[in-house]
């Protein structure tokens, strides 16, 4: 999306007249990352949790201008870092109409434009680059050859008659077509070691060295790149000159606060039905839980697109369960939680001594989630007309196929109580769905706190 259409500027003349004042890549990113802290704008919509440690360093290392390499674990939002970085970016740019590298019309960088800057001067034709068309990804897999990211001779071109002495005949890579805007390679040490080698005079000396060509070019380029860091021993390894030309290296993380944790969910999964608050709050501790495990590898990292995919596989259980049983809403519950357990446990590295125990860690780790969620919640409140309606026999059955209006008809005791207005205003619960997870949470909670007990066949789980 565009906030604006592209100047209508179209000749080099008309670019001079208007005032145009070109400015160098790292220029550009510097003054405008400086403009929009100086307003009080945020550069970097979208990323939580980076705050106070990642985005302070970023920040220092563009104004810099440095290149930069992220270092973290999967998960963690490199990506979504770097592909920030665009804001950064004048929204427009002019370059010079069909140059292979889009130039800047006052800085001509190759033979074929340097020769129409000179036979069209002031008629030099000028199209307009939007700040997305400036930004090149490129994940770093092990087949990636120096032709993908620097370049290579271009048969057709010394087909159509220049010889190989031309320096036309170059079908320009990755790395040089970026120029005057960001390339950013994901996984690089997944890139084999010669291809790395290939970068070195790119990012530090700007010029190219294909099959015996060396051409010279002032390439404005800035290269950011991500790595996990245990990819240094396991897959590969960033070369120690590559890392050298690298400004900055920062190591990103995990967020560090539940509140940030639960934002990352809520902005990133896509729901099919109604998940509550508690419910992403019960995900994002849990997969914080997982973090702090000695059962897991930690080395591997558990992603943030656990806690989003488990979002989206209980919203998908509600879905399903207001289809087949009619209900009007689709409201995700806390008996939802054991479906999204069953598919998410191979998003997880265990330690090789926990074999055979996944399913128990996990079962373990959701209940503790779920315990510190009703903690959190219903502190203080007295559950006791519940526990006695229990206690005297009554029983209370639930199950994914169970529908919010069946559950909430089969409640002892409760009614219109007090408790149940507590425990629905505790919880924001306005609607049938809403109010039987909150009734659901408050009984998982008796069961974990060895108030009451629970029986489960996987189909139907009752509480007596």
């Amino acid at each position: 999306m565009t906030s604006s259409s592209a100047p209508t500027i179209s000749t080099v003349g008309e670019l001079r007249a208007s005032g145009h004042v070109a400015r160098t890549l790292r220029a550009e990113i510097r003054e405008n990352l400086l403009s929009a802290l100086a307003e009080g704008r945020d550069p970097w919509p979208g990323l939580h949790g980076f705050g106070t440690t990642v985005i302070p360093q970023l920040e220092r290392a563009l104004i810099a201008g440095h290149d930069i390499v992220l270092l973290g674990e999967r998960g963690q939002g490199k990506t979504r870092l770097l592909r920030t970085l665009v804001g950064l970016l004048d929204e427009w740019t002019p370059v010079i109409a069909g140059s292979e590298l889009g130039e800047h019309p006052f800085d001509p960088v190759t033979t074929a434009s340097v020769r129409r800057a000179g036979e069209l001067g002031d008629d030099l034709p000028v199209a307009w680059r939007h700040r997305d068309e400036r930004y090149a990804e490129k994940l770093a897999t092990p087949d990636t050859s120096v032709a993908d990211l620097i370049g290579d001779v271009d048969p057709m071109k010394v087909a159509e008659g220049r010889s190989l002495g031309d320096l036309e005949t170059i079908h320009f890579g990755l790395i040089p077509r970026s120029h005057r805007g960001i390339v950013a390679i994901n996984e690089l040490p997944d890139l084999a070691e010669r291809i790395q080698v290939a970068m070195l005079n790119v990012m530090e000396e700007r010029d190219i060295q294909i099959r015996g060509y060396v051409l010279r070019l002032p390439l404005d380029v800035l290269v950011v790149a991500s790595a996990n860091p245990e990819d240094y021993t396991n897959r590969g390894r960033i070369i120690t000159p590559l890392k050298d030309r690298f400004g900055a290296e920062i190591r990103t993380h995990y967020p560090l606060e539940l509140d940030s944790e639960i934002a990352v969910i809520r902005q990133e999964a896509e729901l099919v039905a109604e998940v509550p608050d508690y419910l992403v709050e019960i995900l994002a501790r849990f997969t914080r839980n997982l973090r702090d495990s000695s059962s897991v590898d930690q080395r591997s990292g558990v992603s943030a697109r656990f806690a989003i995919a488990g979002a989206e596989t209980i919203a998908a259980a509600a879905l399903h369960r207001a289809t087949v049983q009619g209900e009007d809403e689709a409201v995700a519950r806390v008996v939802d939680l054991e479906t999204a357990v069953d598919v998410l446990g191979g998003k997880i590295e265990f330690e090789s001594g926990e074999e055979g125990r996944e399913d128990e860690i996990l079962t373990h780790l959701l209940r503790t989630a779920t315990a510190e969620t009703v903690r959190a919640h219903f502190r203080g409140l007295d559950f006791e007309l519940l526990v006695d309606a229990i206690e005297s026999g009554s029983m209370v059955t639930t199950g994914e196929q169970v529908t919010a209006r069946d559950f909430l008809t089969g409640l002892p005791v409760l009614g219109e109580s007090e408790l149940y207005d507590e425990i629905c205003d505790r919880l924001g619960a306005t609607n049938d769905g809403q109010r039987a997870g909150a009734i659901e949470l408050a009984l998982e909670g008796l069961y974990l706190g060895r108030k009451i007990s629970k029986d489960s066949d996987g189909s139907e789980t009752i509480y007596g």
